[in-house]
């Protein structure tokens, strides 16, 4: 269970291992909230919410949602998929990739 993409702390290892800068925002949503987590994704360049949703974990009914207000994303982006080279094509195919500017100097200033 650990290494599922549901799983919050798995998720910003492989964002980071990937280069993204990424922050968990929230993940106390209540029990009856279909969301589990919501992390954001360089935050202060295109600063885009990753919300994963949990619908029903018997039947394994999950996507996330990815939203920027509309700045590279058009509107709210869902994608069922538990593969996280998915998410990332999906950032690529917007342009929200980690060779953003600064993105290095704020990396290793925030260690």
């Amino acid at each position: 269970m650990a290494n599922k993409l549901t799983t919050l702390g798995y998720i910003l290892k492989r964002l980071r291992d990937s280069g993204y800068y990424s922050y968990k925002l929230f993940s106390d949503y209540s029990e009856s909230d279909p969301r589990a987590w919501t992390v954001v994704i360089d935050p202060g360049v295109s600063s885009v919410f990753c919300t994963c949703y949990v619908n029903d974990p018997f039947l394994d009914e999950t996507y996330f949602e990815l939203y920027d207000g509309g700045q590279f994303i058009p509107g709210r982006l869902k994608i069922k998929t538990s593969s996280f080279e998915v998410l990332i094509e999906h950032l690529v195919k917007y342009n929200i990739n980690n060779k953003a500017p600064g993105y290095k100097d704020r990396q290793s200033s925030n260690k």
